[in-house]
């Protein structure tokens, strides 16, 4: 985020400005930017205050990328927002509204109305029984105001003025109720179907009529029933590798030239981080924020916090007057998750487009304006753009390199190849851009599930909208160490049975929703994901047992167990190797070939990613809606200060994956 756009002209003009008796200069620069534009009435009333150089480089900026001169002025920190509204109020003769002692029997809106009042910037009062309209000013409200107000003068009793600010601390505290419904019990309540928060008493009645059945099946002829389960987890988990070696195969199909907007082209983009417990890594998101290349004018930060995590809000506060965002405080009620705090900021979101990121990401600066000329080249299906996830600190440890070539596999290869063949997302835990009318039209997230994003990736699919990937990177913090690791994915792992449980409700409505191979392609991606994990330490474990036999007594064996046998080994050493060699694609395409060794421990990390799995199945029965949280700000390497550190001294581009490849 270049928050000084208007520099250079900026600079000229401080610089003109600063010369003592140098004012002839500074005229003649200000008129030839006027010359170049229409006159912005909205800063006519703070001409007094700041020199005429800045203003007329405010004009300027604010020509060339469709704002209001004003919002350029709050942005670059030449005035504030609360001391513009109360000079432009002066000026037209309004009132400034500070709403501390209005009531809400004076707001002539429902509580699900005056939750959009914030995101509309607009608020209607009764006042002396008159209908008033108290108006936030963003974007080229201010203009627009001003030119209303001058043709229409009598109308200024009816509108008062007042900052975003205080609007939005008004709504949270009037609308705290429809805020709380909206954030933890809508989907719920108003589509059960969709949310892990509901529980189906027919599915559950199913998959224990299930259970009962297959356990008569056992006492009947228990070693058929073993033989036909160990098959059909074979075929399915050759499924589900056969499925990820087509996704390598098509990925290099996906990326495509896209047309670049200019500044005034750009959508106003909200950008959403839920934050609990983060204060270590309070200073270097804001600084990754703070880096975006996006018009400062056009953003709108939320940081959602806690209303006990004090820590974090002070980190926040320390850093707060360097960086413009708002705070909103989520919900008390449970569950404490973070889409519910997501889903309490969402109602604040002013911009067309939503970004969520996580509290140790560091996307590059061009994400959100690749983000947004995706969205500009497709139709409305496309809601969802979901950018590259990859590892920062690789070299922590061998769980962190482990972690690295994951993602690189599935951020890198097998999530583009599925995005090309327009099948099914799950999406990635951040760095998802949305589209905010398509977000909400799908209910937001499940406040219920612990993988909201992999859940919502299926919904928004099943709703008929579509999920693009884009090359651009967001570096993460992986866990060094077992035990938060194991924490982290035993709640992923619970979430996605989650997911594939309330997906399954109506399986055949499931099917209408997705086509076949959508269904196909969520069955293996997102059961059988869960499923792979769960029976590895099984067939690892039959495997290694049959073979303690010895090879000499693989004669007496009968020919069903001799299939058994090479089924186990097979799915193991199939599974073994295509994701190996997914994440050594990935690793090459990031060139960081030089980690690969680490695939070498990939035994052991199946059977680690086994227990988290067998973990998860536990918690979803006596605990399914506990959050583990990943602690962060842990880090003590980081590939992308290295790369930076390399490129200012060679001048070279190091670390970074090659430039994407056009589809012919």
């Amino acid at each position: 985020m270049n928050w000084g756009r208007f520099a250079p002209a900026a600079n000229r003009a401080g610089r003109v400005a600063t010369a003592e008796g140098d004012t002839v200069a500074l005229r003649q620069f200000a008129g030839r930017v006027r010359s170049r534009l229409a006159r912005c009435h909205e800063i006519e009333c703070i001409r007094h205050r700041i020199p005429p150089g800045l203003l007329a480089a405010a004009e300027l900026r604010a020509a060339e990328i469709d704002t209001g001169a004003d919002q350029v002025l709050i942005a670059g920190g030449q005035i504030g927002e609360r001391a513009y509204a109360g000079e432009l109020a002066r000026s037209l003769g309004l009132a400034f509204e500070t709403l501390d002692d209005i009531a809400r029997s004076q707001v002539p809106l429902d509580d699900a109305q005056l939750m959009q009042a914030a995101a509309a910037r607009a608020l209607p009062l009764l006042i002396d029984g008159n209908l008033v309209l108290v108006v936030a000013l963003r974007a080229t409200a201010a203009r627009h105001l001003v030119t209303f107000l001058t043709a229409h003068p009598h109308l200024a009793p009816q509108v008062r003025i007042t900052t975003m600010e205080r609007l939005q601390r008004f709504v949270a505290h009037h609308a705290a109720a429809a805020i709380e419904y909206r954030a933890a019990r809508a989907l719920k309540t108003e589509y059960p179907a969709y949310s892990a928060g509901a529980r189906g008493g027919v599915r559950l009645a199913a998959l224990a009529g299930a259970g009962a059945g297959l356990g008569a099946a056992l006492w009947f002829d228990a070693k058929a029933v073993i033989t036909a389960v160990d098959i059909a987890l074979a075929l399915i988990f050759l499924g589900w590798t056969g499925l990820r070696l087509l996704g390598a195969l098509t990925t290099g199909l996906m990326w495509r030239r896209r047309r670049h907007l200019s500044d005034a082209e750009l959508p106003a983009y909200s950008v959403i981080v839920a934050l609990y417990r983060e204060a270590p890594a309070v200073p270097q998101l804001l600084h990754a924020l703070r880096n975006l290349d996006y018009p400062p004018e056009k953003l709108d930060i939320k940081l959602v916090l806690e209303p006990d995590d004090h820590e974090t809000r002070l980190a926040v506060s320390k850093c707060g007057t360097h960086y413009p965002f708002e705070i909103v405080l989520a919900p008390v009620a449970a569950p404490r998750t973070k889409p519910k705090a997501l889903n309490a900021a969402l109602p604040f979101a002013r911009g067309s487009l939503v970004a969520v990121y996580d509290a140790e990401d560091r996307p590059e600066p061009d994400q959100l304006r690749s983000a947004a000329e995706t969205f500009m080249a497709h139709d409305q299906r496309l809601a969802c753009v979901q950018a590259r996830l990859t590892i920062d600190n690789t070299a922590d440890s061998w769980l962190t390199r482990m972690f690295t070539a994951e993602y690189a596999g599935l951020f890198d290869v097998f999530l583009p190849g599925l995005a090309l063949w327009q099948l099914p997302l799950p999406l990635g835990g951040s760095s998802n851009h949305f589209r905010a009318e398509a977000l909400r039209q799908a209910g937001a997230w499940d406040p219920h599930n612990v993988t909201e994003d992999a859940d919502l990736g299926m919904r928004l699919a099943r709703l008929g909208y579509r999920t693009a990937m884009i090359s651009s990177s967001t570096y993460e913090e992986a866990p060094s160490r077992l035990r938060p690791w194991l924490r982290q994915r035993t709640r992923w792992f619970k979430g996605w049975m989650q997911t594939w449980l309330v997906h399954m409700r109506q399986p055949l409505r499931l099917i209408g929703d997705l086509g076949f191979a959508g269904f196909a392609v969520f069955q293996l991606v997102v059961g059988g994901t869960v499923l792979a994990s769960l029976v590895h330490l099984i067939f690892a474990a039959a495997l290694v047992w049959e073979l303690s036999a010895g090879a000499g007594m693989l004669h007496d064996k009968a020919f069903a167990d001799l299939i058994i046998t090479g089924l186990h080994g097979t799915t193991l050493v199939t599974g073994y190797a295509i994701s190996g060699v997914l994440a050594m694609i990935g690793l090459a395409r990031r060139r960081l070939l030089r980690f690969g060794w680490a695939l070498v421990l990939m035994p052991l990390y199946w059977l680690l990613l086994s227990l988290a799995a067998w973990r998860a199945l536990f918690q979803l029965v006596v605990a399914p809606y506990r959050w583990e949280k990943t602690e962060h700000g842990r880090a003590i390497t980081s590939r992308l200060d290295e790369s930076r550190k390399r490129r200012r001294a060679t001048g070279t581009f190091a670390d970074r994956p090659p430039p994407p490849r056009a589809a012919a």
